[in-house]
Parts: structure tokens; C-alpha cells; sequence
């Protein structure tokens, strides 16, 4: 089946409000920044957003949080965008914050079809305790906070261990950034883009992934695709200067020792 798209706003056009998203990448490696554009001209509102972060001030979902169109976020990182943290704290956005490898596998599990699973991660926390803020009043007072969630003791190798239940993560889009892809949807991942990418592909029900480099179907060596084109359902060429806008997200520089 040719998957492809003749446009990053034909593939996002029929994203209603409301509707939640899971989106790849890791700070700024890996964003599907051209779909996230295209979102961004569309007129989807009050999206819920599951990913690893929110973006940046002004590039990535930052784009669309500063626009005022995600109403709640499930994310482990808050850091490094300032108007997230505005939102959060001002009590405009709820945020489920949640640790980075359960994350992970809520996204991973909701791919596969399994609809919990329990981790050691967060046992004795508000994570598993609940009280967690998820979203602040405009006092600052706490307005929504996380619920308890089931925990059990089980003996592992010999030693009884406490662990928390954690539901997947099904969502109605996801939107990804591949390397390369073929026709069909075959993706592979470079590098680092490779974490939450995949991840956020298999829990979408319907996923758009945008490509660097596009090739005909059975181009990819099998053995060479990190993530099926069964998991995928549209596919968005990016023209060259798309595919090159890769800004940093940190630059450290040193003095040069005199020759």
C-alpha cells in the first residue's frame, strides 16, 4: 500500500479538537517539526500531547503551546521550555508528569496491546501514592492532582520487591520523525532519534511519519528497518531545507589554547 502524502497539511488536516497525540523526539533530536507546523496553521485545539517533553521556547511543541492550543501534556521533562513551566504553574495547561523509562513503556505497551503492566519505578512516591499537582488553580492552589494507583509485592529472584500498576498509552494520532522511509511506511531512525520515535509510532491510531529521505518500497533492507510499516499510515517527503533544519539545542564552546 503507498502510504504517501503530498503534504504535511494534507496529512494533519482532519486532526480534530480535542484530539491526543503522541509525538517523537528528545529535546530537539528526532522532531517532526514540519507536522508540528502544519498543526500549527491548522485549527485543531485543545489537544492532549504525550511526549518526552513539550519543546522548546519557540520551536517544536513549544510552537503550539505558545499558541494556546494543548490543554494537557503527558510528559517527563519540563526544564527547558520557560513558557511550559508559565502554563503549568499558571494552572493553563494540566500536566501528567511521569518518569522517563515508564513513559517509555506506557507508550510501547499501548502499541502492542497490553494494557498495564507494573514497575518498581515511583513505589513509595506521589507517583504511586498520588497528590501529584497535574494542574495548578490560578491562586496557585492545587487544582487537579494524580490519584493513587494500584501497587503489589511480588518475589523476584528470591527477594519480595513492591511495584506500581502503569495503564498504556493509546492515542488517537501520533507524529514522528524517520531518516529514511519507504512507500509503505518502513522507518529507520538515526542515532538518538531512534528512542521515542518508535515508541510514539506504535501507540498512535493513526500515525504520520515525515521522512528526510524517501525511497520505493522494498528499498530498505528488512533487516535495517527499525520500525514496520504496519505501524504507520501516511508519509510526508520533507524537501531538502526541511531535512537540514536541525538547530541545537545547547551550544558549549570553549576558548582555543594560543598556538
Amino acid at each position: 500500500m503507498d502510504k504517501r502524502v503530498a503534504s504535511a497539511a494534507e496529512a494533519v488536516a482532519d486532526i480534530p479538537d480535542g484530539a491526543s497525540i503522541a509525538v517523537g523526539g528528545f529535546g530537539l533530536n528526532g522532531v517532526p517539526i514540519v507536522l508540528i507546523r502544519a498543526l500549527l496553521e491548522a485549527t485543531a485545539t485543545e489537544l492532549e500531547v504525550v511526549s518526552n517533553n513539550c519543546g522548546v521556547d519557540g520551536w517544536g511543541l513549544g510552537l503550539l503551546l505558545a499558541a494556546g492550543r494543548i490543554r494537557r501534556v503527558v510528559g517527563s521533562y519540563i526544564g527547558e521550555n520557560k513558557e511550559f513551566a508559565r502554563q503549568y504553574l499558571g494552572g493553563d495547561v494540566e500536566v501528567e508528569l511521569t518518569p522517563q523509562g515508564t513513559l517509555a513503556e506506557r507508550l510501547r505497551a499501548g502499541g502492542v496491546g497490553i494494557p498495564a503492566f507494573y514497575t518498581p519505578t515511583g513505589v513509595g512516591t506521589m507517583v504511586s501514592e498520588g497528590g501529584m499537582p497535574w494542574r495548578y488553580a490560578a491562586d496557585g492552589s492545587v487544582a487537579v492532582s494524580s490519584p493513587p494507583k494500584p501497587t503489589a509485592v511480588f518475589d523476584v529472584f528470591g527477594t519480595e520487591t513492591a511495584y506500581v500498576l502503569e495503564t498504556a498509552i493509546r492515542t488517537d494520532f501520533a507524529l514522528v520523525r524517520a531518516a529514511k522511509g519507504d512507500t509503505h511506511g518502513n522507518l529507520v531512525f538515526e542515532k538518538s532519534a531512534r528512542n521515542f520515535n518508535p515508541l510514539a509510532a506504535m501507540a498512535g491510531r493513526i500515525t504520520i511519519a515525515e521522512v528526510d529521505e524517501l525511497v520505493p518500497a522494498g528499498e530498505i533492507d528488512p533487516d535495517a528497518v527499525h520500525l514496520p510499516g504496519i505501524h504507520v499510515d501516511r508519509v510526508v517527503q520533507l524537501s531538502r531545507e526541511d531535512a537540514s533544519d536541525l538547530p541545537i539545542e545547547k551550544r558549549t564552546v570553549r576558548e582555543r589554547k594560543e598556538a
